[in-house]
């Protein structure tokens, strides 16, 4: 996949990806956790969290749905941008950070981020596939290796308002 190819499947999404990051914040995590990801290959029953960071050039916060898995009670999520050759931003502004703010449903939490690696990392990838089935595809066209974070609830936060956001990323 290119990064046109990316693109186009990120503006063919993007209404459905800022309406559903809307309800997901006005409604505290209470509508937009689980989504029916079958139309785009995904599962009826797929699990979102919220990621809240600040940009490393712009300083402003931003707020990122994502899909996530639950392993051993670290959550985790996939850089993927569709496949794209670049990563996303969000990735490489949690990369200059040394925490992470991160929304489950109703609950928000500051917590620490790592990337797996080695036999830990495949099996977290296989996992993640598992979630998501596309990331299998978004891999196989992009010579970059898609990243995982994986983030473990430290101290709750509030859960996120969308008057925390201070930027607005195109998704």
């Amino acid at each position: 996949m290119t990064d046109d190819s990316a693109a186009a499947i990120r503006e063919t999404r993007k209404d459905w990806m800022t309406e559903h990051r809307e309800m997901y914040l006005r409604s505290g995590g209470s509508e937009g956790h689980i989504m029916d990801l079958a139309p785009v290959g995904g599962h009826r029953f797929t699990t979102h969290c919220m990621i809240r960071y600040t940009g490393r050039k712009s300083g402003k916060v931003f707020i990122t749905p994502l899909i996530y898995g639950d392993i051993g009670g670290e959550v985790v999520i996939v850089a993927s941008k569709g496949g794209a050759e670049e990563h996303p931003a969000w990735y490489l502004n949690i990369c200059d950070a040394a925490d992470v703010e991160f929304q489950v449903g109703t609950q928000a939490f500051r917590g620490t981020w790592r990337e797996p690696s080695g036999a830990e990392r495949d099996k977290v990838w296989a996992f993640m596939v598992d979630v998501f089935p596309s990331y299998a595809a978004y891999q196989a066209s992009t010579a970059r290796q898609i990243p995982l974070v994986m983030m473990t609830p430290v101290e709750p936060v509030p859960v996120f308002r969308e008057s925390d956001a201070t930027g607005m990323r195109q998704l």
